[in-house]
């Protein structure tokens, strides 16, 4: 079961986020909260796998709050940015505070389903209407974490060309049925390569390889 706290300044936004969210069988809403402090205590009280987190609240905005819960203390959940708001300085804003998705709210229902499966799966994921942008110019922004080269040699070629179809967008089984494998050997080779360039989760994974050089600007 995928545990989701649910963060809104508005109680019909909520309400529509759980009521889409327990049609599953796999998901509970565990907690509401309308502002980014009661968001950080509710998360700290409940240990979520996912908090569904807006961006503009008037009693706490939810970067600042997402700061707070990616630096713990204790279990840290995968936070999901949901706004109405597409501009570029959001999600820049989102990716820097540790977000680990980025989703607009007028996405399709079963869009925030799968949203919330892949990051409590601990996949990244970021609106399709502005990934290619967003992730190319926050990769820009943000320094490599080592020299470029000295990070891309440690990984083997098939390591480097997992982590390339990663940064193309595709999940694993997609990848598996590219490189004609199975998907535990994707997950497996993908699992050794995020350790060894100390990346935590797919996104910053896609971050790193625009960075390094094994995406496509």
């Amino acid at each position: 079961m995928i545990r989701v706290v649910l963060v809104d300044d508005q109680a019909v936004v909520r309400a529509g986020f759980r009521y889409l969210l327990e049609q599953v069988e796999d998901i509970e809403v565990v907690a509401e909260a309308s502002d980014g402090p009661t968001a950080v205590e509710l998360v700290r009280r409940h240990a979520p796998d996912v908090v569904c987190m807006d961006v503009r609240m008037p009693g706490g905005d939810g970067l600042a709050a997402t700061r707070q819960i990616v630096a713990g203390p204790g279990a840290v959940p995968a936070v999901l940015v949901v706004t109405t708001f597409d501009l570029d300085e959001y999600v820049f804003g989102a990716l820097e505070a540790g977000a680990g998705g980025f989703i607009l709210k007028d996405c399709e229902p079963e869009e925030l389903v799968d949203a919330v499966r892949r990051l409590a799966d601990g996949q990244g994921l970021i609106d399709q209407a502005v990934t290619h942008r967003v992730i190319t110019e926050f990769a820009r922004r943000t320094a490599p974490p080592a020299p470029a080269t000295d990070l891309v040699a440690q990984l083997t070629a098939r390591e480097a060309e997992i982590v390339r179809q990663l940064a193309r967008g595709l999940s694993n089984a997609e990848i598996a049925r590219e490189l004609v494998v199975e998907t535990s050997t994707v997950k497996s080779h993908l699992g050794r390569a995020m350790a060894k360039i100390g990346t935590r989760d797919r996104l910053q994974t896609v971050v790193w390889a625009y960075q390094n050089g094994l995406a496509a600007r």
